[in-house]
């Protein structure tokens, strides 16, 4: 059998020998965005020096028209970013479009551009990046110019064409709710701290200042699982907390069932809401009030900004349908020592 590819050098040799990225290499290979003069030529000869030769079928692939749409997320686990993706790639697939999923991991250059070279490596469309989080905003920022960029979920970044929830409206419906019950605030346990202010933390507090209402330092969970049980035993040790606002149902749960293992019972002694309305909302015990959001309708949403943008100009947002208040068994109004509402 020959092994006459054994030594064929690949995009890794040629990037290693010029001193960039995979990805800078794919994009002067593919001339998808602008590259340095500097780092052109160096690559240039590192080609040449190497007799590297792109694979055929990837340079044919790229004289097509694109037909994949590349989504970017930092991670995948959380029951929103799976709904959004869901979306995107219901609404690509109708369209006629490939959805390729690359999760990022880590936030740092080396887990990034290693990722940025796999996508860069197909022959894109354009991109959807989901910046909910913090691995999904650094991703953002190393997207070279010229690729079709739209990001979703989050706060809008650099005029990049964005979508998004009224997550802000959402978190202060569930917020006066609570005060509506008679509670003097609501205590907040967000989802890991992001460059960026977490919309839903920005509503909690506006809501509470608009209701003149004390607002008590932001609680963040961690990447750890369950930590959010932690976070529970923690406020169960605080007898001024009577409500808590979670940032996901998620960790709603994960909260109620350490207040439970600290002894305390959801509602009769502390509310607690979610967000999003996860499928096992209603199955908990007690049932989570929450806030409905249409996840899978925003990844749709956000694949129709970028097939406009695709096809051309067709606007920079999409506005959300109002959120939807769902209220089941996990809060109540507060109750004094004796055992008596407050209300």
């Amino acid at each position: 059998m020959s092994d006459s590819g054994a030594n064929t050098p690949t995009v890794d040799d040629v990037a290693r020998l010029a001193g960039v990225s995979i990805a800078t290499v794919s994009r002067v290979l593919n001339g998808s965005a602008r590259v340095s003069d500097d780092k052109l030529t160096r690559v240039r000869a590192a080609v040449h020096e190497l007799g590297f030769r792109p694979n055929p079928a990837a340079r044919s692939l790229a004289g097509r028209h694109a037909r994949i749409i590349a989504v970017l997320a930092g991670t995948t686990s959380r029951f929103e970013q799976v709904e959004i993706i869901r979306g995107i790639e219901e609404s690509s697939r109708a369209a006629g479009y490939l959805m390729s999923l690359t999760a990022v991991g880590d936030a740092d250059d080396d887990s990034i551009d290693q990722a940025l070279s796999l996508v860069l490596d197909q022959a894109v469309a354009g991109v959807i990046v989901l910046t909910s989080d913090a691995v999904g905003v650094a991703a953002l920022r190393r997207i070279p110019e010229g690729i079709l960029t739209v990001t979703v979920s989050g706060m809008p970044q650099n005029g990049v064409p964005h979508v998004s929830l009224d997550e802000p409206a959402a978190a202060g419906e569930l917020v006066a709710y609570l005060l509506g019950l008679g509670h003097t605030t609501v205590h907040c346990v967000g989802v890991p701290a992001s460059p960026n202010e977490d919309e839903r933390i920005l509503g909690w507090r506006r809501a509470l200042r608009a209701a003149g209402a004390a607002t008590p330092e932001v609680i963040h969970s961690s990447e750890e699982p369950n930590s959010g049980c932690a976070i529970g035993r923690q406020l169960a040790r605080s007898p001024g907390v009577t409500a808590v606002f979670c940032g996901s149902d998620v960790l709603a749960m994960e909260v109620m069932h350490g207040l439970a293992e600290a002894g305390k019972s959801v509602p009769d002694e502390v509310s607690v809401v979610g967000f999003g309305d996860h499928p096992l909302a209603a199955l908990w015990r007690p049932a989570l009030t929450t806030v409905n959001q249409d996840f899978a309708g925003l990844g749709n949403r956000a694949f129709l900004v970028l097939d406009g943008l695709i096809s051309g100009p067709l606007g920079r947002t999409f506005a959300s349908a109002a959120p939807a208040l769902v209220v089941r068994d996990s809060a109540a109004s507060p109750v004094d020592p004796g055992g008596a509402a407050l209300t």
